[in-house]
C-alpha cells in the first residue's frame, strides 16, 4: 500500500519514509536534497484513507515527523513530481456528483457566510501583522519587476488596479470583502475617491475604522460590517481583492447581479480573485475543513458564464500565474521567521498554518491555481478602447511618487 501510494505521489527527488515498527521505504529517482520522514501507524491509515486531509492532519498532530529537511521540501517534492498537476476534464458521473456537493458545500446564506469569515478572519489582528506586509494585504501581491519586497509589490498590486479602474477624484468607490483597509485607505488618500467598504469581519472592521481614522480619512473612507447582498448603490466604481473566492459556485449568477446592479451606467468594476486553469471542481478537503469553510476557487468558465448571465461586458482579464506563489513565500518564510510565534501559539495550530501556507503555494507553483483580475462594466464605451492607459497610469504614479 505505502509502496503504491508513494510511488503515485513522488517520482523525483529523495524521499525516505520511516514506519512504526521499524520498516522503510524510499521514493523519488534520488536526486536533489534528501527528505526523511517519520510516520506512524495512524497517519498511515489516514493518509491512505483520505490523502488531500489527512496528509496536513498527519502533519498537524505528530504523526508525520519530518526528521531531514522540512516541509516545503517534502511538499515541492510531490509538486515537482506533477501529483499537482491538472488530470483534464471527468467522466460525466464524476462532474455531476461534484456538481451536487458543490450546491451541498457552499450554500453560504448570510449567517452562514459570516461564520465562515470569523472562522479565519476574527483569529487575531495580531497573527496577520506578523507575516503580511505593513499595509496589510492578504491576496496576492504583483511583482513586475524582479527582486521586489513583499512590501513593493503588494503596492504595486494596489497602483495596477486603482489603474484598472480609471478613477478620477470623488468617484463614488465600493470596496467589497475590504479586508483591513489598506486597498480603500489608498483609493481615498491617492486618488481621492469616496470610499465604501465593506467586510462580515468584526476583527477587520475594527482595525480598517481605527486606520481610518489615524490617517484622518474617516470622512472618505467609510466601513461598515454589512453583506454586499444587502448594499444600495449606486456606485461609480467597484472593487473586490481576494473576497469572490468565499462567495461560492451557486451564487456566482448572483454576485455578479449585485455588482451590476450597485454600478452606475458608465461605472467600473475589477475583481480580483483566484481562480483555476481546469474545469469546475471541489475545494481541497484540509482547505475546506480547516482554513476556508464554505470556500470555492472558481473555474474561469464558471466566472465567465456567471458575467454573460449578469449581463455585463468584460472589458479585460489579466492572467496572474507565479505571482500568487511568490507572495506566499514572502508569506510563509516571515511566519517561520518570527520569534514570538512559538509562544503564542500552540504547536498543533502552528503546523497547521505552515501547512496551509506552504501547500497554497504549491497550488500556484506545481498545480492549477492562478489569479485573475476581471474588468466589468455595463456600457461598452465606458472605459478607452485601448489598455494602454492603464501602463500609462502606473508609470504617471510612480513618477509622482519618485
Amino acid at each position: 500500500m505505502i509502496d503504491s501510494l508513494l510511488g503515485r505521489m513522488i517520482k523525483t527527488g529523495d524521499l525516505t519514509v520511516r514506519l512504526a515498527g521499524g520498516r522503510t521505504h524510499r521514493a523519488g529517482d534520488g536526486t536533489g536534497p534528501p527528505v526523511v520522514i517519520r510516520l506512524s501507524r495512524r497517519g498511515l491509515r489516514r493518509i491512505a484513507a483520505q490523502p488531500s486531509v489527512a496528509l496536513g492532519e498527519a502533519y498537524m498532530d505528530g504523526d508525520l515527523v519530518i526528521e531531514q529537511g522540512n516541509l516545503w521540501d517534502l511538499l515541492e517534492m510531490a509538486g515537482r513530481s506533477g501529483a499537482r498537476s491538472p488530470k483534464g476534464r471527468d467522466a460525466w458521473p464524476k462532474r455531476l456528483r461534484k456538481a451536487v456537493l458543490r450546491r451541498l458545500q457552499q450554500a453560504n446564506h448570510r449567517a452562514a457566510s459570516r461564520r465562515n469569515v470569523a472562522h479565519h478572519y476574527d483569529i487575531s489582528n495580531d497573527l496577520y501583522r506578523r507575516f503580511l506586509d505593513a499595509d496589510m494585504q492578504y491576496s496576492c501581491a504583483y511583482f513586475p519587476r524582479p527582486g521586489m519586497t513583499l512590501d513593493e509589490a503588494q503596492a504595486a498590486k494596489k497602483a495596477h488596479i486603482a489603474a484598472k479602474l480609471d478613477l478620477a477624484p470623488g468617484l463614488r468607490v465600493l470596496d467589497i470583502g475590504s479586508g483591513w483597509g489598506g486597498m480603500a485607505l489608498t483609493l481615498a488618500g491617492e486618488h481621492g475617491a469616496q470610499v465604501t467598504g465593506v467586510t462580515l469581519s468584526t476583527e477587520q472592521l475594527a482595525l480598517a475604522q481605527e486606520r481610518a481614522a489615524k490617517a484622518g480619512l474617516a470622512e472618505r473612507a467609510r466601513f461598515e460590517l454589512k453583506d454586499y447582498r444587502d448594499l444600495n448603490g449606486p456606485f461609480d466604481r467597484i472593487v473586490s481583492v481576494g473576497m469572490l473566492e468565499h462567495v461560492g459556485a451557486p451564487n456566482l449568477r448572483a454576485y455578479f447581479e449585485t455588482v451590476k446592479r450597485l454600478l452606475t451606467d458608465d461605472g467600473v468594476a475589477v475583481i480580483h480573485t483566484i481562480a483555476r486553469m481546469t474545469p469546475p471542481s471541489l475545494t481541497n478537503g484540509f482547505t475546506r475543513k480547516y482554513i476556508f469553510p464554505g470556500g470555492y476557487v472558481p473555474a474561469l468558465s464558471e466566472l465567465t458564464a456567471a458575467v454573460e448571465d449578469a449581463g455585463l461586458w468584460i472589458a479585460d482579464i489579466e492572467i496572474l500565474r507565479i505571482h500568487y506563489a511568490e507572495t506566499l513565500r514572502h508569506w510563509r518564510a516571515r511566519f517561520m521567521a518570527d520569534p514570538e510565534i512559538p509562544d503564542l501559539y500552540e504547536a498543533r495550530f502552528r503546523r497547521m498554518w505552515e501547512y496551509y501556507l506552504a501547500s497554497a503555494e504549491l497550488g500556484f507553483r506545481y498545480g492549477t491555481q492562478m489569479v485573475a483580475q476581471v474588468q466589468l462594466c455595463k456600457r461598452v464605451d465606458a472605459l478607452p478602447i485601448s489598455r494602454d492607459y492603464i501602463h500609462e497610469r502606473e508609470i504617471a504614479k510612480a513618477a509622482a511618487a519618485a
